[in-house]
């Protein structure tokens, strides 16, 4: 592997986050980063694992040295989020103080100690004719990535990208903007310290929004774009790009507790899926619930969201139930009826829709006119009754007994996530290291000819 543009600093300006200047057009821009990617992937392809897992070590300390710069520069995006109107829920996404940059941090180290995806052989035989046939992984190659207000996603995708031997192109949007750019610098300056391509993580933040555009564009220049955000973001990226899209998704996700269910444990869970933290694409949006239990759990439920600030849009049978006395009292209740748009709303707020179900078979046809096809929860004790809930989803993840917030993949041995695919194609779920390989068949003979 060759290093020669190691110490060369990119002309893409990392720091500011407004437009590009006048003068330099959101087109030329992304190309030049593209391109710089591009030549940085190259030389960086050769790449052992010692090497790669230097440099993520090196990125994980840069992200502890800066950690004051980085904070400062959070805290502008805060105080212009608030200003503009953000969602609190939204607004907790964008955060990042102390803990949550050391927890960044040791997600970098977790993506070093992951084996390295590429060389491995997926699978192959000996043909009769004496063929040896193997099917190895190598590196996607440029991959881009456009996001809203999550500066913890700049870090995860870069991570893996590297350990994955890929180079990447971000463009992170303005409300992290700041943040964004004070965290490419770190990763951008520990590449460097290590003697590697500082072009294989860059940003067009500078470009803006029409640098978004000039990305979906750059078919030949970028192989594969990410959205990552909200169904708005994601439905324009699908729409609008003419390079290949892994389609993430938006997450109405669902918990059905079953007549079957433990019903202390389906209340802890209901209450961790949907407040752990609310702005993100794992947090329960709706909670079905058995009409056998419903008398018993609902209040129970209720109470513990209420004590945690939850609106519950609740539909006639549940509101008859948590309306009377015992359910709660007071300013504590917070209770509105349910209208049709609230089962397909993914709320990033504390906010809950409610149904009471006659049975499973209601419960899954709700989840399937209803989900984003992200995740679905089923609390139940019953064997029957988990195999036909898992049998009949077609989503990206199904819990069984457990929280939706556990779709994620630092949760699931992953170290980190490009994010949640809801498609069908290449990919499923949390994406990391081998969903940014792609395979190559490499096929060996003794003076094989066809005949």
């Amino acid at each position: 592997m060759t290093t020669t543009r190691s110490t060369q600093s990119s002309t893409i300006a990392v720091h500011a986050p407004a437009q590009a200047p006048a003068e330099v057009p959101a087109e030329a821009l992304v190309r030049e980063a593209a391109l710089a990617a591009r030549q940085a992937q190259r030389e960086f392809a050769g790449a052992t694992r010692a090497i790669k897992d230097a440099a993520l070590l090196a990125m994980a300390s840069a992200l502890r040295a800066q950690s004051g710069s980085i904070r400062e520069a959070n805290e502008e995006d805060l105080a212009a989020a608030r200003e503009a109107g953000m969602k609190e829920g939204l607004v907790d996404r964008l955060a990042l103080d102390e803990a949550r940059i050391e927890r960044i941090a040791a997600s970098v180290e977790e993506v070093a100690a992951l084996p390295d995806p590429v060389g491995q052989v997926v699978d192959g035989s000996t043909m009769p004719n004496g063929l040896r046939v193997r099917r190895l992984r190598v590196p996607m190659g440029v991959v881009g990535m456009i996001y809203e207000a999550r500066p913890n996603v700049t870090v995860d995708v870069a991570a893996l990208a590297v350990k994955a031997g890929n180079a990447v192109v971000l463009r992170g949007g303005s409300a992290a903007g700041r943040s964004n750019a004070a965290i490419v610098t770190a990763l951008r300056a520990s590449l460097a310290e290590q003697g590697l391509p500082q072009d294989l993580v860059t940003t067009i933040d500078p470009a803006g929004r029409e640098g978004a555009q000039a990305l979906m564009r750059a078919r030949g220049l970028i192989d594969v774009l990410v959205p990552r955000g909200g169904a708005g973001l994601i439905r324009a990226v699908v729409e609008n790009s003419s390079v290949p899209v892994i389609e993430t998704g938006s997450g109405n996700c669902h918990v059905y507790v079953d007549a079957s269910a433990d019903l202390e444990a389906a209340v802890g869970i209901i209450v961790n899926a949907k407040t752990q933290r609310v702005g993100v694409c794992n947090a329960a949006e709706t909670l079905l619930v058995h009409q056998d239990i419903a008398q018993e759990y609902l209040p129970a439920a209720a109470r513990a969201l209420w004590e945690r600030g939850t609106t519950l849009h609740a539909d006639d049978a549940s509101r008859a139930i948590l309306a009377a006395p015992a359910a709660g009292q007071g300013a504590e209740r917070h209770l509105v009826a349910a209208v049709e748009e609230d089962w397909g709303t993914e709320y990033g707020s504390l906010d809950l829709a409610v149904r009471v179900v006659d049975g499973l078979e209601t419960a899954i046809s709700h989840i399937r006119r209803y989900t984003t096809g992200h995740t679905e929860a089923v609390l139940a004790q019953d064997v029957a009754v988990i195999n036909r809930f898992i049998a009949a989803m077609d989503s990206a993840a199904v819990m069984v007994n457990a929280s939706t917030r556990f779709t994620d993949g630092g949760q699931l041995g992953l170290g980190a996530e490009l994010g949640i695919s809801t498609q069908k194609l290449h990919a499923r779920g949390p994406m990391g290291l081998a969903e940014l390989t792609t395979t190559t068949w490499v096929v060996e003979g003794d003076g094989h000819v066809r005949p």
